[in-house]
């Protein structure tokens, strides 16, 4: 019998030293964090910093600034030595009129980059004097609002979450009594911002800007206020933003091409807050959305949008010539935590490269600072810069949810780098549209009550050229929304009241608003369709309807645009418009502009046109309809009113007659490097022919445009009479149905589950030290224990008696449980008032569409801080947080079972060879086998612990 288990005792301890191994190098994997991995805390708080890092990170924090970080380092240092050569040009003012006096973002966006530089560079001098002083401007205020616009709290969530970040930065090096004053001040911003998420428009209108931006300063300051031991009222509030963005989060899985409906610009914005959101729920709450579907197609909206040169990007919706925030931090963010090939961090390197730095296209002084810190935060330099497989070569890309083509972007500028851009989709995007017209997600969703389309254009069928890199037909940017500033077509006269009556737009055209019109009538319904996006031997077709974005009255059986480009040079715009025989209208009008250059008009053998000079080269256009006909165009610039960031849009209108039943026009966009010679065109009911020759190349190019044509194309392009390329309708865009998410309200209650064990676990924290030692007492100003024994003495006599009802006898004193319970209570009783007040609001947001199915809590009463003149902040003090006393238990317990696992293994050599039973033999693998489970469960119990 010996000799079958002579050689166990080695080949057992061999395997288990190997086990031991692992188990310890993948430890300091992960404590090392060297990839896309967020360490769950588990409130387990020493002090501050702990919002992004722990105090234990800054010394390597410094070292990188140093080393590995040091070009990221040095934006952050050339920034906030600006601010400290002229302090006065940044520094918040002491007056209350001057600080509400405009809009001030800038002060809260600053203040995270100064707290980062003194955090990095701490002998800096001045530097900590002045983030000090800058604090304390702020917090003089009576509020961070501004004065013209009570109703919106952006300005202040900016200011909440630059405040609450630098107090988390910065709090060694603060006064007792700054440290005291400056969380009254977050308490009552965050109490602010928790009351008005019930009445304002960002507490339920999901995937909007405003609110990630407004949830994440609550949750920053939630934290803060946690950390510190406001244990209930953070609770609450922290649930809130969580109830909201967690449904943001679901509803973004619909929208599966990574867009973001508002366009790039404001799209930067959204995931600016949307990544500091992801980042710190898992850090602190252990909820992980990095394998989130959008999440992961995210990248391609930020480098299928730019465009040749890396400095502009398609400007969609309201818009500035590139992004509003970021989007480095974003990028080295998704290459992180998401993609983990190069490709954000080298995405990010070539627009920090390209960066504009005067002129069009630069960085707004409030914004270009404020993603410094957490793109310092999130840069993983393991991760060497390299670019997408298909850099250097266009590529074709369909959005499909947001209804938007691009061709030929994030290139190089090179001559033969040509960009494109059509769009024509639904109102929201596919996704939003869908949920409210399918009536999809009807626990949450109140039709367009719970979206807002404000910052969207009557843009559907328009589009954009930059021949070799230069812009030729832009989009008019952030300004008015009419359909003529969208490259888009008008008709005459009108059968409604209308903006530009005789002339009328599309049905989302809002006459006095700067907002997009979209919540009722056939606004509502307003929709663009992309029929086609193909590509064939450098030739790209790409097909938009956008008869359901007119109004009904016009009586058009079909709003075609086609777009053709035959060279990166040349492209064909060709617009087919279907009548039925009662339509009214006689004209249509279509709009084509350029924000930098001005238009003038031109000719070439009768045929009308118009070009814009760039250095010494022309960029033409010309236009001819199917019966050979060619109207001189009107050019000129379009002044935007007082209050838009941009003064206006030079343009051409091209003014047409429309024929029953169809009337083509055909247009052409060429650069210098084309010489057009010939343009004609003829057609008939099924199709339009298009003749075109230039220097090099002749084209004959057959568009089928009927509704039924005989031949099963799209079109087809004879080059030089011997080189035929097809477009065949096989091939046709086959638009996806919207599945809602299963399980969508358990999903989000699933995720809500994992706050209360990071307070519960705060709350032994504070209960132990309270309890256990009374020389808190005599330390802490506020003197809270008294308050916390006392609410801890009743919740064990509450216990108590629940536990002779079968309660909570049988489970960890909970008093958050008893909070729900009340909230719940008072906001039933507010349901019986009615509900919430309406407060008016940029978009006239109805806040009963919130609270119809809304789980989340209203305040409940408590104790006050008295904040410096804030409004009263209603909450329960109890004192700072340590480290778990079980995490202590825990770590000893593992290395008395580490020593007990090796003395077995001592045994198992020394002893077992010479004992003359089976049984002790088996005893001892059984101990040794019992022993290394207890061990991996210790380990595991140690990793999840931070101990």
């Amino acid at each position: 019998m010996s000799s079958y288990t002579r050689g166990a005792p080695t080949v057992f301890f061999i395997n288990s030293l190997w086990l031991l191994l692992r188990l310890v190098s993948a430890g300091v994997r992960a404590d090392s964090d060297p990839g896309g991995f967020v360490p769950f805390l588990g409130g387990n708080y020493d002090g501050h910093p702990m919002l992004y890092f722990s105090r234990e990170d800054v010394e390597g924090l410094q070292g990188a600034a140093l080393n590995s970080h040091r070009l990221l380092a040095r934006g952050i240092r050339e920034a906030a030595e600006e601010m400290l050569e002229r302090p006065e040009d940044y520094l918040p003012p002491w007056s209350p009129a001057q600080f509400s006096a405009r809009w001030n973002e800038i002060y809260g966006n600053n203040l995270g980059l100064l707290a980062m530089f003194c955090l990095l560079y701490p002998h800096r001098a001045g530097a900590l004097d002045m983030a000090r002083e800058y604090m304390e401007r702020m917090a003089a205020q009576p509020n961070w609002l501004v004065k013209d616009a009570p109703w919106d709290e952006v300005p202040m969530a900016h200011s909440l979450v630059g405040f609450a970040t630098a107090y988390d930065f910065l709090f060694v090096y603060l006064s007792r009594s700054q440290q005291e004053r400056f969380l009254q001040v977050i308490g009552n911003a965050s109490h602010y911002m928790y009351e008005k998420s019930y009445h304002r428009g960002w507490g339920f209108q999901y995937l909007h800007n405003h609110q990630p931006t407004n949830c994440v300063a609550l949750l920053t300051g939630c934290l803060v206020l946690m950390n510190q031991g406001y244990l209930q009222d953070a609770y609450l509030w922290t649930k809130q933003v969580l109830s909201i963005m967690e449904k943001s989060l679901v509803l973004l899985q619909d929208v599966v091409d990574g867009s973001l409906y508002e366009g790039v610009a404001y799209g930067s914005y959204t995931t600016r807050s949307l990544f500091q959101y992801i980042f710190l729920v898992q850090r602190h709450f252990s909820i992980s959305h990095f394998q989130h579907p959008w999440l992961l197609q995210h990248f391609s909206f930020l480098y299928r949008t730019l465009l040749p040169g890396f400095q502009r990007t398609v400007a969609i919706a309201d818009s500035n010539y590139n992004w509003f925030y970021g989007p480095e931090s974003q990028l080295v963010f998704l290459d992180r935590y998401v993609l983990r090939n190069g490709s954000g961090n080298w995405l990010a390197e070539k627009i920090r490269e390209n960066r504009v730095q005067d002129g069009p296209g630069q960085p707004a002084r409030g914004q270009r600072w404020s993603t410094l810190h957490t793109e310092f935060i999130w840069f993983d330099p393991s991760l060497r810069p390299t670019p997408p497989p298909d850099y250097g070569i266009p590529r074709l890309h369909y959005f499909e949810d947001w209804g938007v083509v691009t061709y030929g972007s994030a290139l190089p500028s090179q001559r033969n780098h040509s960009f494109l851009s059509f769009k024509s989709g639904k109102l929201g995007g596919r996704a939003i549209f869908d949920i409210v017209h399918l009536k999809k997600y009807s626990e949450w969703i109140r039709g367009w009550r719970n979206f807002n389309a404000g910052h969207e254009h009557p843009d559907q069928n328009s589009f954009t050229f930059t021949p070799g890199g230069v812009p030729f037909i832009t989009e008019a940017l952030y300004g008015p929304k009419y359909t003529f500033l969208n490259n888009a077509l008008m008709f005459r006269p009108s059968g409604h009241h209308s903006c530009f009556a005789p002339w009328e737009g599309q049905v989302t055209e809002t006459c006095n608003s700067k907002w997009l019109k979209f919540k009722q009538g056939q606004a509502a319904d307003c929709q663009g369709n992309i029929e086609a996006v193909l590509e064939q031997q450098g030739l790209v077709f790409i097909r938009g309807e956008a008869r359901s974005a007119y109004s009904q009255e016009l009586k058009a059986r079909s709003i075609q645009r086609n777009l053709l480009l035959l060279q990166p040079e040349l492209l064909l715009v060709v617009d087919h418009v279907h009548l039925r025989p009662d339509s009214p209208v006689r004209r249509f009008s279509a709009f084509f502009h350029n924000t930098d250059t001005p238009f003038q008009t031109t000719a070439m053998d009768n045929i009308q046109g118009a070009f814009i000079q760039h250095s010494q080269d022309s960029y033409k256009m010309f236009w001819l309809d199917d019966t050979g006909s060619s109207e001189k165009a009107a050019t000129g610039y379009w002044s935007y009113p007082h209050g838009y960031p941009y003064n206006g849009s030079n343009y051409v209108n091209v003014t047409m007659p429309l024929r029953y039943p169809h009337t083509r026009v055909a247009y052409i966009f060429f650069g210098p490097e084309v010489e057009v010679q010939s343009f004609s065109l003829r057609g008939d009911s099924e199709r339009i022919d298009v003749y075109l020759a230039t220097h090099d190349h002749t084209y004959t190019v057959h568009l089928l445009t009927g509704e039924a044509p005989s031949k099963p194309l799209f079109a087809m392009v004879l080059e030089d009479q011997k080189k035929k390329i097809v477009f065949e309708r096989a091939a046709a865009i086959q638009e996806r149905p919207l599945v809602e998410v299963e399980e969508y309200v358990n999903a989000v209650e699933d995720n809500l589950q994992h706050v209360k064990p990071v307070f519960q676990q705060l709350e032994r924290h504070i209960q132990a030290k309270v309890l256990d030692s009374g020389k808190f007492q005599k330390t802490d100003k506020r003197k809270p224990a008294a308050s916390v024994k006392k609410t801890f003495s009743l919740s064990k006599k509450q216990k108590a008696k629940g536990g002779k009802k079968g309660g909570l006898a049988d489970g960890p004193l909970d008093i958050f449980a008893q909070i729900e319970a009340r909230e719940k209570r008072q906001k039933q009783t507010i349901l019986k008032r009615g509900g919430y007040e309406d407060v008016p609001e940029e978009n006239d947001g109805d806040s009963r569409a919130f609270i119809d199915y809304s789980d989340t809590r209203r305040v409940r009463k408590g104790a006050v801080i008295k904040g410096r003149r804030f409004n009263e902040v209603q909450a329960v003090a109890t004192v700072g947080v340590s480290h778990s006393s079980s995490s202590a238990y825990i770590r000893l317990f593992l290395i008395f079972n580490i020593l007990t696992f090796f003395l077995l293994l001592a045994v198992l050599l020394l002893r077992l060879p010479k004992a003359q039973t089976l049984h002790t033999q088996r005893c001892v693998y059984c101990l040794l086998l019992v022993d290394s489970f207890i061990l991996l469960c210790l380990y595991s119990s140690c990793s999840q612990s931070q101990c």
